[in-house]
């Protein structure tokens, strides 16, 4: 394997000027996907290739050492591989490149996150399951991107990694908010209740009413759905959990607060049976 290649001009800067180019460099174990990036790379007026790297074991100790980098273009599976996610190829003074084992991209992140100053990385590959994606961000990268991404966004991608913003593929997007809305982020009975009665037209005070607590702790109830539904609205909370099959579809007809709900619904607690709200009832006479 061909050695690292730097930009001998940019090795030892003390960092970058907010108006300099953005230092990269490319980590990837095989060399026509290198030197692919470096030609397109160079093409780009604000990014200088400050180096490549055919694993993150030679990475590491290159961004240890003495090559200047803003931002880590980051392959996932460079030998080692990722199952394990131990990365435990080599240590950090250890053989990559030509010899030993080899670092995988996570392990390689997660080293050079752990260094004093370090560059921010972004991960870019052809690997999109959920083991990957959260192995990459837990391990401390900035972005992740898929290698069929379009070379705007490319581009894009890595001035906002050299700034610190996050970037993400949309199906890694999607993924991440998949993961919000996983179990351990299921609505408890209180919310679904809420929800019930948001999805039947009650305001938040007629739902304060009808579970006889507060409307302040119905907004903050609403608060941890917005959260765990990854909306900002009640619309858009009603609409989340109707797709979703959390409450049930209310029934055809007027809406109205005096309407006593089924027994069997989950949204009438047992410890609560009297509904409707008797001043429920008088507002909706008047």
């Amino acid at each position: 394997m061909t050695g690292p290649h730097t930009d001998p001009e940019r090795q030892n800067s003390a960092g970058p000027p907010p108006a300099a180019r953005v230092r990269v460099l490319i980590v990837d174990d095989h060399p026509v996907v290198r030197r692919g990036l470096r030609a397109l790379l160079e093409d780009v007026p604000e990014v200088v290739v400050a180096g490549e790297a055919g694993d993150g074991a030679e990475a590491l100790r290159m961004v240890a050492g003495s090559v200047a980098v803003d931002v880590v273009l980051m392959d996932l599976r460079m030998g080692g591989g990722i199952d394990g996610m131990s990365g435990a190829a080599t240590d950090a003074a250890g053989s990559g490149g030509d010899g030993g084992e080899r670092m995988d991209g996570v392990e390689a992140t997660r080293r050079i996150r752990a260094l004093p100053k370090p560059p921010r990385v972004l991960i870019l590959t052809t690997y999109r399951t959920d083991a990957e994606i959260f192995a990459a961000v837990e391990a401390g990268a900035t972005g992740y991107l898929l290698k069929d991404a379009p070379v705007k966004e490319l581009i894009s991608a890595i001035r906002a990694t050299a700034i610190g913003e996050t970037v993400l593929a949309p199906p890694v997007a999607t993924r991440l908010l998949g993961r919000t809305r996983a179990p351990q982020h299921r609505l408890t009975p209180r919310e679904i209740e809420i929800l019930t009665h948001l999805a039947r037209g009650l305001s938040n005070r007629q739902v304060s009413r009808a579970l006889f607590i507060s409307e302040a702790t119905v907004k903050t109830h609403l608060v941890h759905v917005f959260g765990k539904l990854g909306v900002d609205s009640r619309t858009g909370a009603v609409t989340a959990a109707l797709a979703r099959g959390l409450i049930p579809e209310p029934q055809p007809g007027p809406t109205s607060p005096t309407a006593r709900p089924n027994p069997a619904d989950p949204s009438n607690p047992p410890d609560r049976p009297d509904f409707p709200d008797p001043a429920a009832q008088r507002d909706s006479r008047a």
